[in-house]
């Protein structure tokens, strides 16, 4: 084991050092395109701030008025027959939206129920296993300039439905195995 440790520990300097050798080598500016980059990136995480906390404040005002209990209590039987804890209701409606507040939820599920329930366990393999579908399809379609999505967003919406099962089946099989 003592091998994988050294191998994992020098990977990521080994990388780093080979882009920048093949940088150094190249004919194009890389500090220069490096520098764009970040400057694009920065430029969309602060566009995206204010949706990102128009959405936490959503859920938060839903979960302090009460609604989200009555909600996972009314669902309760049915998240009970079909091996969905109820705990999981704030996360699986942020999930679809927002990977900044699912992950919110996600840290809250955790402070909860702890790190080493059922619900945080399913709750972790959902987060591994689904996306944030309406930015999705927002941003790729955008970027290519699709414009006919009339069935993409039903189609992803069944498929983040059926994650949401097949990861707390899957979770039911693994628990404490």
């Amino acid at each position: 084991m003592e091998i994988i440790e050294k191998i994992a520990a020098f990977s990521v300097p080994l990388v780093i050092g080979i882009a920048a050798v093949f940088l150094l080598f190249s004919k194009k500016v890389g500090f220069d395109s490096f520098k764009n980059g970040a400057k694009e990136g920065l430029d969309v995480s602060f566009g995206l701030i204010p949706s990102l906390v128009a959405i936490i404040v959503g859920v938060k005002m839903l979960s302090a008025s009460g609604i989200l209990d009555a909600v996972g209590d009314l669902l309760e039987p049915l998240n009970a027959h079909l091996g969905i804890p109820s705990e999981l209701l704030t996360l699986l409606i942020t999930r679809p939206f927002s990977g900044s507040a699912s992950m919110a939820s996600f840290s809250e599920l955790m402070e909860n129920t702890g790190a080493d329930s059922f619900p945080s366990f399913c709750a972790a393999v959902i987060m591994g296993s689904s996306d944030t579908i309406v930015y999705i399809l927002g941003v790729y379609f955008s970027s290519v300039g699709i414009t006919k999505t009339k069935y993409a967003f039903p189609c992803a919406f069944a498929v983040m439905i059926f994650c949401v099962f097949f990861s707390c089946f899957v979770s039911r099989l693994l628990w404490k195995m």
